[in-house]
């Protein structure tokens, strides 16, 4: 009987070039190739099965950072209840949002995904708290774009794209326009400003849903402080959603996809719900008292760790070592979980009772 032996890798059809075909023939002419990447910080073999974007997206999902994620806060501290969102569910409403648009467009689904994916992972523990007190204590400040940049390039060293580290690191516009008029600001892909504007629809929406979940506003509430932009977006969760989503869609094919944008009112009833979170959800005494609290848990983690190295690399286990202090004790704390952040904490300030037999 004649032996069969499985193929090797030399012996596989090169998959990825046939999907890279399927691309040119499909997707709108303004859209991200993946065979015409501007490629990689360091050159390596492509995939024979993949091309770049999806293994840039599977690099994201496969990481330790990716994975953390579902222990980090979104608003609410640490919730107890079981719907309330995650980083990581904020970030697959993301990517579910910026997915949809990009099909809807003709655009590259792997590159927007691989984007949105990736575009929380140096988030601190304790949601905006926690980049705002490391912004006030580290040298140089802080901010988790920039953090989830080096996460991909030197903390996991996934090697990514030029396309999708851009996107990554140009998603952001808390306190800033939804999608600002001076374009040197937007992530240089259509797909890249398709996750900017799906971050915001997605937290906005979510950050509300939750806070009516949490009882810090009630339907009663929303609905008379609310009216105006509750016309526009609609009433419900879903209603808001869709309107935002369309809307998207439609203005930006009115202007043959030259960039992503949205009508003039969207934008404007999207910024009076966001100015609701702000007066309404964030700075509220419930939710606001403890993120001071958890600042101060990060403020003394960080000068403790500064002024106790030995003891920075036990619990980091070695793993930070850029001959920068400063970078590596950021680097590790802007990791941590919301857990671990109270775990190591309450290791390290807390007395802890004796056991008596």
């Amino acid at each position: 009987m004649k032996k069969q032996y499985a193929p090797t890798r030399t012996q596989t059809p090169c998959i990825r070039e046939q999907l890279e075909a399927i691309e040119q023939q499909t997707l709108h002419p303004r859209a991200q190739l993946s065979s015409a990447s501007r490629g990689r910080l360091r050159p390596e073999q492509e995939c024979d099965l993949r091309p770049a974007f999806q293994h840039d997206r599977d690099r994201i999902i496969h990481s330790k950072a990716f994975r953390r994620l579902k222990h980090k806060t979104q608003v609410f501290l640490t919730p107890s209840g079981d719907h309330y969102r995650t980083r990581l569910t904020h970030t697959l409403e993301v990517a579910q949002i910026a997915r949809t648009i990009a099909k809807s467009l003709l655009l590259n689904e792997d590159l927007t995904e691989a984007i949105a994916l990736g575009h929380d992972l140096g988030h601190t523990p304790f949601g905006h708290a926690g980049e705002e007190v490391l912004n006030s204590i580290v040298p140089g400040g802080f901010r988790h774009p920039e953090q989830s940049l080096r996460v991909v390039d030197v903390i996991e060293d996934l090697n990514l794209t030029h396309e999708v580290r851009d996107g990554i690191l140009k998603h952001t516009k808390r306190g800033g326009p939804i999608l600002p008029d001076d374009t040197t600001l937007l992530p240089q892909t259509l797909e890249g400003q398709i996750v900017r504007i799906a971050d915001s629809i997605a937290y906005l929406n979510h950050d509300l849903d939750d806070a009516l979940r949490a009882c810090v506003i009630t339907p009663q509430q929303l609905r008379a402080d609310g009216k105006e932009f509750l016309q526009i977006l609609g009433a419900t969760h879903s209603e808001r959603i869709g309107t935002m989503v369309r809307d998207v869609i439609v203005t930006t094919l009115q202007h043959d996809r030259d960039r992503i944008r949205a009508s003039r009112d969207v934008l404007d009833a999207a910024m009076q719900l966001r100015r609701f979170l702000d007066d309404r959800v964030y700075t509220v005494p419930a939710v606001y008292d403890d993120f001071k609290k958890a600042s101060r848990i990060i403020t003394e983690l960080y000068h403790y760790y500064l002024e106790h190295p030995d003891m920075f690399y036990r619990d980091s286990g070695g793993n930070f070592s850029s001959g920068e202090p400063q970078v590596d004790v950021c680097d590790f704390i802007s990791g941590m979980t919301d857990r671990y952040a109270f775990s190591a904490y309450e290791k390290i300030f807390l007395p802890r009772p004796w056991l008596i037999f």
